[in-house]
């Protein structure tokens, strides 16, 4: 019986060394309790919605409004492990090893650039307390940074954040 009980308890521990399936894949951090992705827009030379989105893994989320968008101010709101997940993938391929990226005018990455349109800026930030970011202007041109330009675009259609930015122009 007390042989039973050893192997029961190293058969236990050895199991926190396995892991999880269906995680985020080789390379990529399995995200905890205490990390965040804030997804900020900048103003254009028109009425673009400008806002702040921070998002958890832990389903908590919250909206800030700045300018021409629905709702002012912070508004908390709930979201599913899904609705995170499938925004942290959307924008995981763009996320830097480490520091910030930035594509903007005046930079090799941005050209040709167009005046007075918005931007975004990402930062990931873990427990552990590292971050990275992305920063991007959608008048970097480049067929090369259409991708990069749609995907950012697109990463929020997935959070339950459409009332409070309101209609888009």
């Amino acid at each position: 019986m007390r042989r039973l009980a050893i192997i029961g308890l190293g058969a236990l521990a050895l199991s926190g060394c396995v892991k999880p399936s269906g995680g985020p894949g080789p390379g990529k951090p399995i995200p905890i309790e205490g990390d965040s992705i804030r997804y900020e827009t900048g103003p254009c030379y028109g009425r673009c919605p400008v806002y702040a989105v921070t998002v958890r893994p832990d389903g908590t989320g919250v909206f800030e409004g700045k300018r021409f968008t629905a709702a002012n101010g912070e508004k908390p709101f709930k979201l599913t492990r899904a609705q995170y997940d499938a925004f942290a993938a959307t924008l995981a391929p763009y996320r830097p090893e480490s520091g910030e990226i930035r594509y903007a005018p005046g930079q090799k990455n941005c050209e040709p650039a167009a005046t007075d349109a918005s931007s975004v800026n990402v930062t990931w930030t873990r427990a552990i307390g590292d971050s990275q970011g992305l920063y991007f202007y959608y008048g970097c041109r480049s067929e090369k940074n259409r991708p990069l330009g749609q995907a950012l675009g697109d990463a929020v259609e997935g959070l339950p954040i459409h009332d409070l930015i309101g209609e888009r122009p």
